[in-house]
Order: structure tokens, then sequence, then C-alpha cells
């Protein structure tokens, strides 16, 4: 039994490498994006343009990404989604105007919309139903440590340009669609293959689209996320521009906050799990979890007071913090109330809602930067998260979606 959870959270974890390199690849323009300004000649308002650009491209191409992993499987359906976004950053690093920057910021939107749905779809089928928020918690660490790892590639981005880390990232893709396949053989899933068979049926795969439940968790999904999206994109500009640092000095305090939020995952996965040890229904732990980090998240008010980066860093880090704490129970749900085959399409209807939210509010946020209005940003991203809590009351699981159950362990060959 220790040895079957042992090889399962491998599996897991060797799978949420993608999400590394996802947010890597991501994460790059972020922590560059002074010198990539200096360079290109555009202001904060347009990299809000670039960031709903990847957004919007993100939010449209998700629910199709979605239908491919449930039709196709997560195998086939990540591993083309890993090409065609390494290919995108690739090609990020060989653009020489503006225009062309937001092409490849866009294609690269298109083939990251796979990732966290296919982590999602991951967990189910080697997850137990508690194991989820942990699951959702540890491809956070995934996600997050793309963003901790990216200001490293700013002394080479001094050194060599700005346009080799996009080059080299890009290539690291292609190294790891043959690790994750050897592995995927030697770890198979821990359902049985029946329930891991593709969904044929494109009206059952759609129809879950027109579900009450899951329509409630996007509508949360879209309240809960500002802040990430503003933590994940904007701290190095917010540094750079209130606290007056350079763009060296920025990368001793922007891999901070992405290593904080690790902690907010778990915190947030630790949560429900132990509210579902206790007996409690996972619908309701999660929805617990989720108001314990709304209240903790009114830290982020204090933002507009902090006297210096030292001060700003520690509460943009416990920001970050609630703010994947409540994240990761989120985007556990639609697996516990749609179970693993539909989750595919479940949990990209959840990355559209983010794609579209960043899409409207990162050209609001460059503005509001732009005018040095950063106590309304502070407001903006804070006051939604506790409508998002009060949204996911309403959430009931159908007759027809019950939580996945469990079925035993396949016995030890």
């Amino acid at each position: 039994m220790s040895s079957s959870f042992s090889l399962r959270w491998v599996a897991v974890s060797v799978f949420i490498l993608s999400s590394t390199l996802n947010y890597l690849d991501r994460q790059i323009l972020n922590v560059l994006a002074p010198l990539i300004m200096s360079q290109m000649h555009f202001n904060q308002t347009g990299f809000g343009f670039l960031i709903s650009t990847f957004s919007v491209a993100y939010a449209a191409s998700s629910l199709l990404t979605g239908w491919i992993l449930d039709r196709f499987g997560v195998n086939r359906g990540i591993c083309a989604a890993v090409t065609w976004w390494s290919i995108s950053a690739i090609s990020t690093g060989l653009v020489r105007s503006f225009p062309g920057l937001a092409v490849c910021r866009g294609a690269l939107g298109i083939g990251e919309s796979a990732g966290v749905p296919a982590v999602g779809k991951l967990n189910g089928i080697y997850l137990r139903p508690g194991e989820r928020a942990l699951g959702a918690a540890v491809n956070q660490i995934g996600l997050t440590l793309g963003a901790a790892i990216a200001p490293l590639w700013i002394g080479v981005a001094l050194a060599r340009g700005w346009r080799a880390p996009f080059m080299i990232t890009g290539l690291l893709g292609f190294l790891w669609i043959p690790l994750w396949l050897v592995v995927s053989r030697a770890i198979p899933p821990r359902y049985a293959a029946a329930e891991l068979a593709p969904a044929r049926d494109r009206t059952t795969v759609f129809r879950i689209l027109r579900e009450r439940t899951l329509l409630l968790l996007v509508l949360a999904n879209v309240l809960w996320m500002a802040g990430y999206s503003l933590w994940s994109n904007w701290t190095t500009l917010y540094l750079v521009q209130v606290h007056h640092l350079t763009l060296q000095q920025s990368a001793h305090y922007v891999w901070v906050p992405p290593l904080i939020s690790n902690l907010g995952g778990f915190f947030g996965g630790w949560l429900s799990w132990c509210w579902i040890k206790k007996a409690v229904d996972p619908l309701a732990s999660r929805r617990r979890a989720v108001w314990v980090s709304a209240f903790g998240s009114l830290v982020t008010l204090l933002l507009p007071l902090a006297p210096d980066p030292r001060w700003a860093t520690a509460i943009i880090s416990l920001s970050f913090f609630f703010a994947l704490a409540g994240s990761v129970n989120i985007y556990a749900l639609p697996i516990d109330l749609f179970g693993p085959q539909r989750s595919g399409m479940a949990i990209a209807a959840l990355t559209f809602a983010f794609g579209v939210l960043q899409t409207v509010i990162s050209p609001i946020i460059g503005f509001l930067a732009d005018h040095k209005l950063y106590t309304e940003v502070v407001w903006i991203v804070t006051i939604p998260l506790f409508l998002a809590a009060a949204v996911l009351m309403g959430c009931r699981p159908a007759t027809r979606d019950r939580i996945f159950e469990e079925k035993p362990e396949p016995a030890a060959r």
C-alpha cells in the first residue's frame, strides 16, 4: 500500500514538472518586463495589453483543450500542448516588434491553457478524493517554482540579452515529453482502464457547461483569482516603480512571494484534508478553507503602507499565500463533483474564467499603475474574495454528478 502511494506521488510529481515549465515560460516576460519595455518602447499599459493578449488566447482555447484532454486522453493532450508552448516560447526570443511579441504571447496562451486541466485530470486518476487538494497544492509548487526560478534569468538577460532566456526555456519542454512518457508507462494510474477511457460522446462532454454548479464555480474563480493574477504578473514592476529598485535589485525580492505561496497551497490543502478526515463532506471542507483564505487575504490592504521593499515583499508574500490557499480548493472541486473522466472540461471552464478575468483586469491594473493608483488596485483584488466564498455556498452536487467514489487499490503484482 505504501509503495503504491509513493509511486503514485512520484508520477504526479514528474507530471507537475510540466507546470514548472509552463509557468517559467510565462513568467520570464514578467520578471524581464522593465528591460523589455525599455528596449521595445512601451509602458505599463502596454504590458497590461500583452498580458491580455495571452489571456484572451488562454481563455478562448481552454474549453477546446479541455475537450481534447477528455477526448484523446492526458498523455496525447499534454504532449501536444508542451510542444506548442515550447515553440511559442522560442519564437518570443526571435521577435523584433511589439505586435510580434503580442502574437507569440497569444500563441503561448493557447498551448498553456491545457496545463492546469491536464494536472487536475491526472490528479483525478492517480489520487484519492481526500488527496486532491494536496495534489493541487503540489501543482502550485510546480507553478510557483517556475515563478521563483524566473528571476534567475535576469543575470542571463543582462549579460546575453533578454531573448536568450525565452529560447533556452522553450527548449526544455522538448526534454520533458520523453521523460513523462517513460514514467507514465512505468507507473500506471490508480483507477481501472474503463474509468480512464476517453469521453467520446460530445453531447455528454459539453453538457457539463450548462451545469449550475459548474457555472457557480466559474463565477467564484473569476472573483477569486484577481490577486493571484496581480502577484503572478506585476510583482517586479510594483517593486521597481513604487520602491524604485533596479531590475537587478528586484531579483533579491521577487523570488520570495512565489515560494511563500507554495506554503499557502499546502495550507489550503491541509485545511480541507483535515476536515475531510473528520468525516466532513469534501464540498463543505473546501468551502471552509476558502472562507479562511478570504479573511487571511485582508492583509493585502496593508500594502500601500509598506515603508520599504522588504515590508512590501512580506505583505505581497502573505497575500499570495492566501490566494493560493483558496485557489487549490476551488480547483479541486471540479474533480470531486464531476469525476476524473469529465474533469478536463470542468477544470478547463475554470481556466477559461481565469483567462477572461486576466484579459479584462490587466489593462486596468496597467492604467492604474501608470497613474500611481496602487491603493485602488489593492482594493480591487481583495474585496471580491468574500463574494467568491459566498458564491461557493450555492454549489450543490447534482444527483448524476456525485462525488467520485473510490475503488479499492488493485492488488500488487
